[in-house]
């Protein structure tokens, strides 16, 4: 499935019932503005014709952007040009990686302002194509450039025109483009997304290598620029609270690389608005130092995979389990895995070797994770978990997948059970067995033998 295949990601959509859809919507919204609109808003309008077009991936995009409205009154106020990019340029000529940025729902915005960015409030027919180049506002306040090269091929920015009149109706004309155009604001916030301008900026380095026998930094070796860093994730996890720690250096300086402090924000911001995950970004924000950790080995280069209990799940927790001192640091860093894992990566795994075994942070307790289902389950027994939400928050260094349980080692769970299950008696404890010299003694003194007892 492609991953602009938005009636499998959004749900089923028809074309017809699209078409007919914004035939009666559209009147009746437009009716509430003022009379001109509803009557210019008909069958013969061009909104209907872009549904109705063969330029199916981009009038998916308008559907799944909430822009129907927004183009109603623009149609009503305006006489519009859509430059509408061919299929491919949607389908295959795009990163998959901006594809998944687009569809995501908190980047809605972003995909509004992408396709405003190919609407101008006015009619430019061909015939009406400026003889020099110039600037024209769009309905997202960028500007498009509009020229034509002395071959006469005509260009909308970088894009060239494919299909020029390829649709004109009275208030509108679609003019076909070989690709997507692309604002600089959309651009730069999928940079910051994905952190391209930090990494193009500085080259990675890794991190100090430490000596198993001393544990004293050696002198960093030279490491591969893209490279992980050389030093294991748990020499790089700061000391544990008996030892006074050291302040960590937060993300920006001379050796960070990535800006852990906001992807770890970032992701404990997207579980607040998903729903349903409050007390894991309450436990990670204010019972624990984890999210300042997580930055921290983020900004360093490492990759993390968290499983994220629900709050079904953490309500299950009882007092006892989380009141002792390091509590629910301990249960997070057994729900943290120091690998780079998606529903798709963990799921093929456990299909191909049945049952597959991932390192956590709670060294050295694994996690164990199997098919069940047609989903991946994890954990042991009564402790086991289930694959819930998947991929709630991926960003090419911290993926967070939603499960419905609580994990608990297996040692732990069987200890647990063991104190819940076993009656708490009283044994006395046995008498010191006494050396021979000492029962000779006493058995010849017998009035002092009551101090023998």
């Amino acid at each position: 499935m492609s991953a602009m295949d938005f009636s499998s990601i959004y749900g089923v959509s028809h074309k017809p019932f699209l078409t007919l859809f914004l035939l009666f919507l559209l009147p009746l919204h437009s009716h509430s503005h003022n009379s001109t609109t509803s009557a210019q808003i008909n069958s013969n309008s061009i909104l209907v014709a872009l549904l109705d077009s063969h330029y199916t991936e981009l009038a998916e995009l308008v559907e799944k952007a909430l822009l129907l409205q927004q183009l109603e009154d623009a149609v009503g106020n305006h006489n519009i040009t859509i430059f509408a990019p061919r299929n491919q340029a949607l389908e295959r000529d795009l990163d998959p990686e901006f594809k998944r940025f687009l569809l995501e729902p908190r980047n809605l915005r972003s995909l509004q302002t992408l396709l405003m960015s190919h609407i101008l409030p006015t009619r430019i027919a061909s015939h009406h194509w400026p003889a020099a180049d110039l600037l024209h506002r769009t309905l997202s306040d960028h500007h498009l450039h509009l020229a034509s090269k002395p071959s006469g091929q005509r260009t909308v920015d970088s894009a060239e025109i494919l299909r020029a009149d390829d649709v004109l109706r009275p208030d509108g004309v679609i003019h076909g483009i070989e690709r997507l155009i692309v604002p600089r604001s959309v651009q730069e916030d999928f940079n910051r997304r994905r952190n391209l301008a930090a990494i193009s900026a500085v080259l990675p380095e890794g991190a100090p290598e430490v000596d198993p026998r001393t544990h004293r930094l050696k002198k960093p070796a030279p490491v591969p620029a893209g490279a992980p860093p050389v030093l294991p994730i748990y020499d790089a996890l700061a000391p544990g609270p008996s030892i006074a720690p050291a302040p960590a250096p937060g993300p920006g300086g001379p050796k960070h690389h990535f800006n852990g402090e906001r992807q770890v924000k970032d992701f404990i911001h997207t579980l607040l608005h998903y729903g349903g995950y409050n007390e894991m970004a309450d436990i990670l924000v204010n019972l624990t130092s984890l999210a300042t950790e997580m930055g921290r080995l983020v900004s360093e280069g490492y990759v993390l995979t968290v499983l994220a209990p629900n709050d079904e799940a953490m309500a299950k927790l009882t007092t006892d389990q989380l009141s002792e001192p390091g509590a629910p640091e301990q249960i997070m860093y057994y729900h943290i895995i120091p690998e780079y894992q998606t529903e798709e990566s963990m799921y093929n795994a456990v299909r191909r070797f049945g049952k597959v075994s991932y390192d956590t942070l709670r060294l050295p307790h694994k996690v164990l994770a199997q098919e069940s289902d047609g989903s991946v389950k994890f954990g042991h027994g009564d402790s086991s978990a289930y694959l819930f939400d998947p991929d709630i928050y991926t960003d090419g260094r911290i993926s967070v997948q939603g499960i419905d349980g609580v994990l608990i080692p297996p040692e732990e769970e069987e200890e647990e059970r063991t104190r819940r299950i076993t009656p708490l008696v009283k044994v006395a404890a046995p008498k010191p067995r006494r050396g021979k010299l000492v029962e000779v003694a006493c058995s010849m003194f017998g009035s002092f033998g009551q101090v023998c007892q």
